[in-house]
C-alpha cells in the first residue's frame, strides 16, 4: 500500500515545490535557528560546518529505539554528520562534532534515495529514521522526490535534537510522519554553557507545538508499529540541568497528558562533559525517580522509561565499520 501522506504530496507537485522552496533557503541558511546567512549552494559553511551534500555518517537497521519504531525488523536509521549543536556529552561527538573527518562521508542526493530504498527494500525496515537531520532537511526532500520515484512508501521519522525553526518544521506537514524530538532543556543559561546554542527553550518549544499540530498523538497498526505521531524524547541529565519538571509540565499543559514520552536514563559522561564537575558522573538513583514520579503526578502515561542501567547499553562507536551500536 502507497503512504498517503507524502505520496499525495508527491503526485500534486507540493513536494516538489517545497523542496525547492527550501533549497533556494540555503543560499542565506535560515535553515535552523543560527540562521547563520552563509551560501550553501556555495558551499559556504556556517555553525553546522556542512556545505551543500549531505554528510551521511552511517545508515542501518536499528533497534535500539523507542519499541514500536524499531520494531521486529529495525528502523532504517540514517545518521547524519554534524550538527547544529554542540553538547559537551554528545554520545554521537565522532560524527556531530568531527566536521573535517565528516567530509569524506558527503553523499550526492541519488545515493541518499538509494539508501532509503536499501533500507526499505534489502533490510525490510518499518520506516527511514533520519537522525539528526535538521541542517540537511532541504537535501532529504530532494533525496525523497528520487526515493518515492522508485518505489519508497514507508514512513518518516524526524529525529532530532529539538533545535528546530518552527517556520521549516512547517515546510514537512504531510511528509514526516513520526516525529521524535528530544526536549533537552528548560533554561537557555543551561543550554548555551552546555551545547552552544541561544534560544533554546522557546525554538524546542514553538517547534515541538508545531509538530505535534501535525500528527498529534501516536497511531499505532495492526502490529504495534507506529504510523504517525509525536513521540518526545526527554534525557535526564545530572542535578537537574535538565529543568525536567518545568519541561514535563509544559507537555502536558500546553501540549497534553496523553503526548507520548520517552524517558531516557542513558546519560554517562562522554566526550567533553567530565570539564564540567557538575555533568561528570551518571545519574543518580534519586534524581531518576524523581522524574518518573514526576511523570506519574502529571498522569503521563503514554510511553516508555528506561532502566537505570540504560547508560550501559547505549553506546555507538561510529569508527568502526557497520553498526554503530553493535559490538
Amino acid at each position: 500500500m502507497v503512504h498517503a501522506g507524502y505520496f499525495t504530496l508527491y503526485q500534486s507537485g507540493e513536494l516538489k515545490k517545497r523542496a525547492q522552496v527550501l533549497i533556494d533557503r540555503l543560499s542565506s541558511c535560515n535553515i535552523c535557528p543560527h540562521r547563520c546567512g552563509v551560501n550553501r549552494l556555495k558551499r559556504e559553511k556556517g555553525f553546522c560546518h556542512s556545505g551543500f551534500l549531505p554528510i551521511v555518517s552511517s545508515f542501518c537497521a536499528h533497534r535500539g529505539e523507542e519499541p514500536p519504531i524499531s520494531g521486529n525488523r529495525g528502523s532504517g536509521t540514517i545518521f547524519f554528520g554534524n550538527c547544529n549543536m554542540r553538547c559537551v556529552y554528545c554520545q554521537n561527538y565522532q560524527i556531530s562534532q568531527d566536521w573535517e573527518n565528516q567530509e569524506s562521508n558527503e553523499m550526492e542526493i541519488e545515493e541518499l534515495a538509494k539508501v532509503m530504498l536499501y533500507l526499505q527494500n534489502d533490510l525490510k525496515c518499518h520506516n527511514i529514521n533520519l537522525v539528526t537531520p535538521t541542517h540537511f532537511i532541504p537535501q532529504i526532500l530532494l533525496a525523497l522526490l528520487e526515493a518515492i520515484e522508485q518505489g519508497m512508501n514507508i514512513p518518516l521519522v524526524y529525529n532530532s535534537s529539538g533545535y528546530d525553526s518552527a517556520d521549516t518544521i512547517r515546510q514537512l506537514d504531510g511528509i514526516v510522519d513520526i516525529y521524535l524530538p528530544d526536549l533537552r532543556y528548560a533554561d537557555d543559561q543551561y543550554a548555551w554553557k552546555y551545547s552552544g546554542v541561544r534560544n533554546y527553550v522557546e525554538c524546542s518549544r514553538s517547534a515541538i507545538k508545531e509538530m505535534y499540530r501535525q500528527t498529534g498523538n501516536v497511531i499505532l497498526d495492526e502490529h504495534g508499529i507506529v504510523q504517525k505521531g509525536l513521540i518526545v524524547r526527554h534525557l535526564i541529565l545530572p542535578n537537574r540541568i535538565a529543568g525536567s519538571e518545568d519541561s514535563l509540565r509544559w507537555l502536558a499543559s500546553e501540549l497534553s497528558p496523553d503526548v507520548t514520552v520517552s524517558l531516557m536514563s542513558q546519560y554517562y559522561p562522554t566526550h567533553k562533559a567530565r570539564l564540567f564537575p557538575e555533568l561528570a558522573r551518571r545519574i543518580k538513583y534519586e534524581e531518576y525517580i524523581e522524574v518518573v514520579r514526576l511523570l506519574q503526578r502529571l498522569d503521563i502515561n503514554n510511553g516508555w522509561i528506561q532502566e537505570m542501567d540504560a547508560s550501559e547499553y547505549y553506546r555507538p562507536d561510529f569508527s568502526k565499520q557497520g553498526h554503530p551500536f553493535e559490538n
